[in-house]
């Protein structure tokens, strides 16, 4: 590797830039170690762990436990551990595309992915020698299970509020841990907890806790309404001994550690949505075709045809978008020197700059899922309803990911308040563009939209950029320090946002491929993109006229909407009859198919 830095792409540069198809990672771009991987993983999935799901969804932890010892047999534990201590040390997609495959695990995929994430990566990021070399040889291999400990029953999204505390005792040895931390992935049978406290009460840290430290408890299994099969409960500690030299990272930087595991969790979770999508989809086109009403298969219908088009097309911008982010942290660490890509604080650093694209994977990942189980439940009728069917369990695992990870709409308010922070740092000419548009727009004629293959979709993605700026722009000049407050605002700027890079996301794939393998090879592709970017699009300009007539009035109000009626005139496209087609393959390969 090289001690060169290379020139990086900024986090959430997408909305001022333009982006060049081949600089783009698609899931097209996986080696053949990829490939490989991903199917050890699924094997792995379909015949170890899918047999056993009704005992472990019935709490039989001790099957999770061994499935877990088994899983890092195999090397799916190890990673994202380096190999110095143990693990693989595999490249991100690598890692993202295990991830994605333990989806059709149900709710194990929670324990492996509490443990491979959020469990062990704060040690792998922030620990030091001594702690890396005690800990992760054994969370690697699964000998030992991690669980991470930051919710707390009165601090939720305000991980910053815990009331758990920490003080030295008078040795000067241990720290004593009071307090308790609430919806503990893996609780029931972890060994290793990262648990967060507040030292003297005051200065937010990280600590290691084994679950064989006098003063440290677990209460009772929660009752859920999904993911069953994985262990819930609360960790107890009273006068809890934590050794000094278990404080993870520096005292009173708890935050920095905190915050960062969120980005990798946000896009990990956006992962493992694509994966129980696909899942879903699967399920839902097969019973399509089995099930006969009225004389006919119900995939004869073509409202039935319509949601499975719209599952598709949505699964189709997730991923594209999720992995595209995958491609940026690769990108991004590729740029480290060697002895920085041994450290994992700037790792972690690495893949915060894309805290931005971690919370639209999230938020669309999650969105994504449940709108798909869902419609997975309808198509199924009233058999989606009963316990029998996989798509009754599916449905319910997935609500709680609009939760995990920090909720959907903390991290809408996230994304347009990061996007400012950078503007402001002057790591992005946001502001600069957004006065340059104004002149722009006074002096705006109708563009001419060619036909050529994905210009009518390009011609959408430039002009959602601009509502972008116009509509960030205003409510920034409007209430300037006060928009914090304007919550309705901030979150229609975060689904504006996210449309632009899932529309890009998509287009860019698209076009990808059909420069690679041609058009013929590509026309579902094309089609999910054609249809997403027009439904998008629409979904940008409701989102934008909402927030124009909560910002302006009389003829300011007019002359903005006279502006955005330029921005938003184009040729609708005919999506009822693309989504027939889109639907016709997935019917025909009873699967997500590209």
């Amino acid at each position: 590797m090289s001690d060169v830095k290379q020139e990086i792409v900024k986090g959430a540069s997408f909305l001022i830039e333009d982006v060049a198809a081949e600089s783009v990672f698609t899931p097209e771009d996986f080696t053949e170690e990829h490939v490989m991987i991903g199917k050890t993983a699924e094997d792995f999935v379909v015949n170890e762990v899918v047999p056993e799901i009704e005992k472990i969804e019935e709490h039989q932890f001790d099957i999770s436990r061994r499935l877990l010892s088994e899983a890092g047999e195999l090397g799916l534990l190890g990673a994202d551990v380096p190999e110095e201590y143990g693990g693989l040390g595999l490249d991100k997609i690598s890692s993202s595309i295990i991830t994605e495959k333990f989806a059709r695990a149900g709710s194990f995929s929670l324990s492996y992915g509490a443990h491979v994430g959020i469990g062990s990566l704060p040690i792998v990021f922030f620990g030091n020698h001594e702690q890396k070399e005690k800990y992760l040889p054994a969370l690697a291999t699964g000998e030992k299970i991690a669980a991470y400990a930051l919710t707390e029953p009165g601090s939720g999204s305000d991980a910053l509020g815990a009331k758990t505390t920490a003080v030295l005792n008078e040795a000067g040895t241990h720290y004593v841990l009071n307090g308790e931390k609430q919806w503990i992935t893996n609780s029931a049978f972890a060994d290793v907890f990262v648990v967060y406290a507040k030292i003297d009460g005051e200065h937010f840290s990280a600590f290691i806790v084994e679950k064989e430290y006098e003063g440290v408890s677990t209460g009772p299994e929660e009752k859920k309404m999904g993911i069953k099969g994985s262990s819930t409960r609360t960790l107890i500690l009273e006068d809890a001994l934590v050794p000094k030299d278990n404080l993870l990272g520096e005292a009173g930087k708890g935050h920095i550690i905190a915050f960062n595991i969120l980005n990798v969790g946000r896009y990990k979770l956006g992962i493992g949505t694509v994966g129980g999508s696909k899942r879903c989809l699967e399920l839902a086109a097969n019973y399509a075709n089995e099930r006969k009403q009225f004389k006919q298969p119900i995939a004869k219908f073509t409202l039935i045809q319509e949601k499975l088009a719209n599952m598709a097309t949505m699964i189709y911008a997730a991923e594209s978008s999720i992995y595209r982010t995958g491609g940026l942290f690769e990108e991004r660490l590729g740029g480290l020197t060697d002895e920085e890509q041994k450290d994992g604080r700037e790792v972690a650093k690495a893949i915060a700059e894309y805290a931005v694209e971690c919370s639209l994977n999230k938020i669309v990942g999650s969105e994504t899922l449940d709108y798909v189980a869902d419609e997975a439940v309808q198509i199924h009728g009233g058999y989606g309803f009963m316990a029998e069917y996989e798509v009754e369990r599916a449905y319910r695992d997935s609500r709680i990911n609009r939760i995990f990870e920090g909720t959907n709409e903390i991290n809408r308010l996230l994304v347009p308040g990061t996007i400012l922070r950078k503007a402001m740092k002057g790591e992005l000419p946001l502001l600069e563009k957004a006065m340059n548009l104004q002149q722009e727009l006074l002096m705006m004629m109708p563009e001419e939209v060619g036909d050529e293959t994905l210009e009518q979709e390009k011609y959408l993605l430039k002009m959602a950029k601009k509502i972008f700026l116009m509509i960030a722009g205003a409510g920034a000049q409007k209430y300037q320090e006060k928009l914090q407050h304007e919550q309705e605002l901030l979150s229609n700027v975060a689904d504006i946002v996210s449309e632009i890079f899932s529309m890009e996301s998509a287009i860019l794939r698209t076009e990808k491929a059909i420069g690679v393998t041609g058009l013929e090879k590509n026309e579902q592709k094309l089609l999910m993109t054609q249809v997403y970017c027009q439904e998008a699009f629409n979904r940008i300009e409701a989102h934008a006229k909402e927030s124009l007539v909560a910002m302006e009035e009389g003829d300011s109000l007019r002359t903005m909407i006279s502006i955005l009626r330029k921005l938003t005139r184009h040729t609708p496209i005919n999506v009822i009859t693309k989504k027939r087609d889109i639907a016709a393959k997935v019917l025909e390969s009873e699967k997500y198919v590209v």
